[in-house]
């Protein structure tokens, strides 16, 4: 089996409460894992090791692409790596893969998993057709895959991990909102932009949960929506291409100069956006952006007064879910259920997907210490001695001010 790592990057409705606190270890190897069992340490992942042991098969990993978020770069693949490595997993069983944007790199990384012998894929979809296509690969050679981050919507998967997207919706809608009040925003006119909607369901459901909080609040917001006197939406379903975010955003802001608040369906998107709007003399605590992912530049962007927060999704929970889901498939087990802990309504299939549903969380300036740094996501000496980029009538040579303002060290 190929054991290379490569670089990695990143309609259904959700049912469930997708609880996953802090919560230590499992009860007995057999694994009495749950999906509250997961924690920085990957102690839950060595209670797996006799599981680990019942099978010498491989476990396929496939990731969708390096420029929609850094976090399978960053984060997915050597959290996935780490898990099944600590359940017992030598690297000749474990492929961990990235199809760099591209539908058939997906599709041939995962028809080599499965040439390979591989039992178990774990499969962040570019898309549901790419996704459907896989699947049905996998089912007629008997290979189980795991749909990881993203529903493959009218797909075959049993089992689905994730967080709760409409909940993460929800967060950056009820974050900017929060922003446009802290920060004083008079007359607020509301850009509202969106990821890939047309080919990624996270995008719907991300949509679904900020729209729902913002129509609440007087803005109407909505995919390709016509808007009103506080809200402009994205012409078209959105991208998740961070270039291409930009220059939707220029053209909107050419159109009219009065937007002073930005919902940005991640950091990625956001980053470009704030740093052109710097580079005309943006100050601080101005024009409040939201963000996902709790990357390294969205953090900056969030102490030095740019960014109101970012959705932090603990990828080291995710990881071990889809890890521990991999060791019982690949054993011949049926789950534990605590583990699947919701489930999925995949309205195309017509069907129910048995779900881990992982609570993502709002994070400030102000909890960020408490959080992302004590989780060890963040380097305080990454965050806190980068360059700040310039920005006309500030002169901020490196964050460290800003850390000591918000206590972090």
């Amino acid at each position: 089996m190929n054991s290379k790592i490569v670089k990695l990057l990143a309609s259904a409705t959700l049912v469930g409460s997708g609880a996953a606190a802090l919560v230590p270890g499992v009860s007995g190897a057999s694994g009495g894992v749950t999906a509250k069992s997961f924690t920085p340490t990957y102690s839950a992942m060595f209670g797996l090791q006799k599981i680990a042991a019942m099978s010498k098969s491989g476990i396929g990993v496939i990731l969708p692409d390096e420029v929609s978020s850094n976090r399978y770069v960053e984060f997915d693949a050597p959290n996935i790596t780490q898990a099944l490595t600590d359940a017992g997993l030598s690297t000749a069983q474990i492929s961990v893969q990235n199809a760099q944007g591209v539908a058939s790199n997906e599709i041939a990384i995962a028809q080599a998993d499965i040439a390979a012998k591989d039992k178990v894929l774990i499969m962040d979809p570019l898309d549901s057709t790419t996704g459907k296509a896989i699947e049905a690969l996998a089912k007629k050679a008997g290979v189980q895959v795991i749909d990881y981050d993203r529903l493959t919507v009218g797909g075959s998967a049993k089992y689905y991990v994730s967080f709760n997207n409409v909940t993460v919706g929800q967060l950056i809608g009820q974050g900017v909102l929060s922003c446009i009040s802290a920060w004083h925003v008079k007359n607020p006119l509301l850009y509202v932009m969106n990821g890939s909607t047309t080919t990624d369901n996270n995008a719907v459901l991300f949509a679904q949960g900020y729209d729902g909080v913002l129509k609440k609040a007087g803005y109407a917001a909505a995919v390709g929506g016509m808007g009103n006197a506080k809200t402009i939406n994205e012409t078209g379903t959105g991208t998740w291409t961070p270039s291409q975010a930009l220059t939707d955003f220029q053209g909107a802001f050419a159109k009219n100069g009065k937007i002073n608040a930005v919902v940005t369906p991640n950091d990625e998107n956001a980053a470009p956006i704030i740093a052109f709007l710097q580079g005309q003399g943006l100050k601080p605590r101005t024009i409040p952006f939201t963000g996902q992912d709790a990357t390294l530049t969205g953090f900056q962007n969030i102490i030095s007064g740019y960014q109101c927060g970012t959705v932090y999704k603990p990828i080291w929970q995710e990881a071990q879910a889809a890890a521990a889901l991999a060791l019982y498939l690949r054993a011949g087990m049926k789950p534990p259920a605590g583990l699947t802990n919701g489930s999925t309504a995949d309205k195309v299939g017509h069907r129910s997907v048995a779900s881990v549903l992982l609570t993502p969380t709002w994070v400030t300036a102000t909890n960020i210490e408490k959080t992302v740094v004590a989780n060890g996501v963040i380097s305080p000496v990454a965050l806190c001695t980068s360059f700040h980029p310039a920005v006309k009538g500030y002169n901020a040579p490196t964050y460290a001010k800003d850390c000591k303002t918000y206590g972090i060290k």
